[in-house]
């Protein structure tokens, strides 16, 4: 996932739930869905006017995700009676798109919205927000952010970079990628040129795969003339409006580089501590609709774009075969087991994330894994 330099038009049709009239925010350290309480919009007689500039890594043709973007804002701002105005910009507009939190935290902008998991360089449990290869489904994960401590983990790392952040955005479960040509094995991987950014692309690293970092809209170029052999973007919907079904015949699943990807919305903590505490609530408001909204809009989605994908006769949809993934799950694993070491908040937080993945698999082994392998052997 990431990506700059696209152009077309976007939008969010995501429908807003209704606030709710006269309820209060919950204070204190509760970061779950049920510490964030609809209430009346703002009287603009009371509160003051408030324009912010919020910088973003997403192009405006990712409609689900800068469209779900503008659909939070106009929310923020449908709920202070427009008196609480965030005007989002695409990626390198303001600065490039990898570098939101950098922005934020200097107060260049008060607000942005991004992938924590880019920012790895400035700390790697950030990634641990986002999302890790073998981690936790988008379901697990909003989890273990509002239930199981990641939203107080993610805020003791913000602290150093003044920023406060909320949930704002999942893709679900990204697809694993298009290949110019047949992958069955791990000695197939090695010297294949790929674009993966991240912990995906180091974890192929592992496996031989010489990876690449390339814009969204070099991509397409890159993958069809033979630049690259393999590049992964997002899931079907995407994917397709970056042409990608013309630019390779396999395309693979999982994505286990990004079972579960959350997205978030990064706030200067000074600025957000200045807000009147209502604007404060409609922004975590806000945040929590987005996140709710933008996976049901994937899932919605990316279906249908997958069966027009293969049904052009010219694309074939492959699964990774168990050696390659047992192959990258060992590599992961070892990756963190070597940035615990290297790194004391990384382990403080992976060492608390792990016992909580254990819990929460455990429970979906016991009761969703049967029924949906029930429901794949014998539908209807």
């Amino acid at each position: 996932m990431g990506g700059l330099g696209m152009t077309l038009a976007a939008c969010s049709n995501a429908p807003a739930a209704s606030p709710t009239a006269g309820t209060e925010a919950t204070t204190g350290t509760a970061t779950g869905p049920t510490a964030v309480q609809s209430q009346a919009p703002a009287q603009s007689s009371s509160l003051p006017a408030v324009e912010w500039r919020m910088g973003t890594s997403w192009p405006v043709a990712l409609d689900t995700i800068f469209g779900g973007v503008t659909q939070m804002t106009d929310r923020i701002a449908e709920l202070s009676n427009g008196m609480f105005k965030i005007t989002p910009f695409p990626a390198g507009e303001l600065f490039p798109g990898t570098e939101v939190i950098q922005n934020v935290s200097q107060g260049a902008v008060e607000i942005g919205h991004s992938a924590l998991y880019y920012y790895m360089g400035l700390n790697p449990a950030f990634a641990i927000g986002t999302t890790l290869p073998f981690g936790l489904t988008a379901q697990q994960h909003n989890s273990w952010l509002y239930y199981g401590g990641g939203n107080e983990a993610m805020d003791k790392v913000g602290v150093d970079f003044n920023i406060t952040m909320f949930p704002a955005g999942n893709t679900a479960a990204q697809m694993g990628g298009w290949f110019r040509k047949e992958i069955n094995t791990v000695a197939d991987m090695n010297g294949l040129k790929m674009r993966i950014p991240g912990l995906g692309g180091k974890v192929m690293e592992r496996l031989g795969v010489v990876t690449q970092t390339i814009a969204a809209g070099e991509i397409f170029q890159s993958l069809s003339t033979g630049a690259i052999d393999a590049a992964e973007w997002v899931g079907p919907y995407d994917d397709e409006k970056l042409g990608l079904p013309d630019a390779a015949q396999y395309y693979y699943s999982p994505g286990w580089w990004e079972p579960g990807p959350a997205l978030h919305t990064i706030v200067n903590s000074d600025a957000f501590n200045t807000l009147p505490k209502e604007y404060q609530t409609y922004m975590r408001l806000a945040s929590l609709e987005l996140n709710l909204s933008m996976m049901a809009r994937y899932d919605a989605l990316n279906n249908d774009a997958l069966e027009r994908i293969l049904s052009g006769g010219k694309v074939e949809w492959k699964v990774y075969s168990d050696e390659i993934m047992v192959a990258a799950q060992k590599a992961a694993f070892e990756i963190y087991a070597e940035t615990s070491a290297a790194t004391p908040i990384f382990k403080e937080i992976f060492d608390q994330w792990i016992l909580f993945r254990k819990k929460v698999q455990k429970w979906h082994h016991v009761n969703e894994l049967p029924f949906n392998n029930f429901v794949k052997n014998y539908p209807v």
